[in-house]
């Protein structure tokens, strides 16, 4: 790829950068999530949860809640696992309360 010319429009495009010079970074993304679920399923709940690649269950409310504490290799594996435990039956909420990025 040619050297595009640095400007504004350039960069809001993405034209600025090709797909070999993006490095991802090291290490990965670490996040807790509050869940709020119906209360007689949460056993169920945890189970499904547990299940999910990089996911374990931290704290349990018996009205409900559950803290999940989770690890993704990077920012859309966890915005997908986000969505993936917000869909799951019986779940109101999933709410992300923590993000950090773990570096190797």
């Amino acid at each position: 790829m040619a050297h595009a010319t640095l400007n504004r429009r350039a960069l809001i495009t993405g034209r600025v950068l090709s797909a070999e010079r993006i490095i991802p970074p090291p290490g990965c993304e670490i996040a807790s999530i509050i869940v709020q679920a119906r209360p007689e399923r949460l056993a169920e709940l945890d189970a499904a949860i547990t299940a999910l690649p990089g996911c374990e269950i931290h704290g349990r409310d018996p009205r409900g809640k559950l803290i999940v504490v989770t690890e993704a290799p990077d920012a859309g594996s966890l915005g997908t696992l986000l969505n993936t435990i917000q869909s799951l039956p019986d779940v109101y909420s999933a709410a992300l309360v923590f993000h950090a990025i773990e570096t190797a």
